[in-house]
């Protein structure tokens, strides 16, 4: 298990590395680019001094390395950076998100280097991942704690919503997961206990209120350049974090109903408290300047690979519902022009010319986006709660189902016009059905294989057997879950081992605690 102690070392790297996404981004002012600049010098030398100072392993090394007079530390903003830019490199590239999650929610397939697909894992990546994984959660906490120590009340309140996203993610990917001591990994905690996902939603749900709760304070400080999701805009994070909150609450609707509506009828009633997203303005994506190394991460990938195109299940539904989003979200197969999708995980590999590619708003914009949450589920998540009887503030069920699929078909430029042929088209045209709203849902979540792949696994929808390709013959779902690092049997084998035993083929086993699912395996 990494040990997670930051030390000077860790803050100059950081630093630097916050520091240099300023700078490469087109959206920041020269004069403080100017600024920017003088500080990655002195940083740069810094660290050269610090690393000269670590290789001559002198016994006096924390006394030369100990300046009273200029302590060596980072911004709270530039790692509020650091870890904005460092989950979405590693979350939302070809193998944080394409080759796995978007193949398992069933909006991608493999066209050739189809191992993934197939469920055989790279050990490699599962450990790089999981490392990353734990890097940002505990800088959060480092932004948390000293935001909170100086007052800094927006910082603290925006750093906690930004770590309960990635909790939400990692938990759902790997269920049970080392969290209340691998933060205190700097206080002597080196082999984490594993908390369960049961112990770990109560702390996001918490943790988002608490922050919700700081922010409709009115704090007056400023997020600083570090905020490169919305450039200082606290009122977007305000709607990101209580949207973000909704998401969690309809996750565990089905083993904790009466929670799931006291959330979100708490939200919903008081919008100037606990505003959420009202448009595609609003979209918490993660922008990338363009300019290397900050490429958006598919569009990095198109440059060297040609690995992956939309699924036969993907391009079928949009065929079948005559959907406008078809010619936005894929490209026509090179042989014959038509739009076919990929079989996920099949027993040969595909002919390459045969199949549809990815399309180019997704994947050939260097200024790309990375997507954490958008209007369209957000709308689609209060059409459900209408559905289900709940107080939604005089929204219909039917029209935030029409809002979910509006705002999907607008933010991929489809014209208006074209947007109420389709809404109100016989297939689509809202009949009062929820799998209606989960079939909506799913078709503007691509891009977004996290949360793509959740909703399947809680909704059964759409219904997907697993790979013919499979390495694990015998299930009748794609996985449940992501297999754990090997080092985790090594380095914390007793802390691990009751975990790891639940776990079935790697990737079945124990389902997420909020998957109720039945017969399936």
């Amino acid at each position: 298990m990494m040990v997670w102690v930051l030390n000077n070392t860790r803050f100059l790297l950081t630093e630097v590395s916050a520091l240099n996404l300023m700078l490469h981004s087109k959206d920041y002012p020269f004069h403080h680019k100017l600024n920017v600049m003088k500080k990655l010098s002195k940083y740069i030398a810094a660290g050269l001094i610090a690393v000269s100072f670590v290789s001559s392993c002198t016994k006096d090394f924390t006394d030369i390395n100990t300046n009273p007079n200029k302590p060596v530390d980072a911004p709270l903003t530039n790692v509020f950076a650091y870890v904005l830019q460092d989950f979405s490199a590693n979350f939302y590239d070809a193998w944080g998100n394409m080759n796995e999650p978007e193949t398992f929610s069933g909006h991608l397939g493999k066209i050739q280097y189809i191992d993934e697909a197939r469920y055989m894992y790279r050990s490699g990546t599962i450990t790089d991942l999981w490392n990353k994984y734990f890097r940002d959660v505990k800088n959060a906490q480092l932004v948390i704690d000293k935001a909170e120590a100086t007052g800094a009340v927006n910082l603290q309140a925006a750093t906690m919503t930004l770590q309960a996203f990635i909790l939400q993610i990692g938990t759902d990917r790997w269920r049970d997961l080392p969290f209340s001591e691998a933060i205190r990994g700097d206080k002597g905690f080196v082999t984490p206990k594993y908390d369960k996902q049961e112990d770990i939603y109560p702390v996001i749900i918490a943790q988002l209120k608490s922050a919700a709760d700081l922010f409709a304070g009115g704090g007056t400080d400023q997020l600083g350049e570090g905020d490169l999701l919305y450039g200082g805009n606290v009122t977007k994070w305000r709607k990101f974090c209580n949207s973000l909150r909704l998401r969690v609450a309809i996750r565990i609707s089905n083993i904790d109903q009466a929670q799931a509506r006291s959330i979100i009828e708490e939200i919903l009633a008081d919008p100037s408290k606990y505003p959420v997203f009202g448009g595609n303005e609003d979209n918490a994506y993660f922008k990338w300047p363009g300019s290397s190394p900050y490429i958006e991460p598919w569009n990095n990938d198109s440059r060297t690979r040609d690995d992956h195109g939309p699924s036969q299940n993907i391009i079928d539904s949009l065929k079948l519902y005559n959907d406008p989003r078809l010619p936005v979200y894929a490209k026509p197969a090179p042989s014959d022009g038509e739009y076919r999708g990929v079989e996920i995980g099949p027993v040969n590999s595909p002919t390459l010319s045969l199949f549809s590619r990815i399309g180019a708003r997704f994947r050939d914009d260097a200024a790309g986006y990375s997507p954490f949450m958008n209007y369209a589920e957000l709308a689609f998540i209060i059409a459900e709660a209408a559905s289900r009887g709940w107080n939604t503030k005089g929204v219909s069920a039917g029209n935030a189902y029409n809002n979910g699929i509006s705002g999907s078909l607008a933010e991929n430029g489809i014209a208006t016009a074209a947007i109420g042929v389709y809404v109100n088209s016989e297939g689509v045209r809202w009949k009062g059905n929820v799998r209606q709203i989960y079939l909506q849902k799913w078709l503007a979540l691509f891009k977004n294989g996290h949360e793509a792949w959740a909703e399947e696994r809680r909704t059964d929808f759409p219904l997907l057997s697993a790979a013919r390709g499979s390495a694990f013959p015998g299930h009748s779902r794609p996985p449940f879950r992501y297999p754990y690092p090997t080092e985790e049997t090594t380095l914390n084998g007793k802390n691990s081992e009751a975990t790891i035993a639940e776990v079935k083929d790697s990737f079945w086993g124990k389902k997420m605690m909020w998957d109720t699912r039945t017969g399936v395996q």
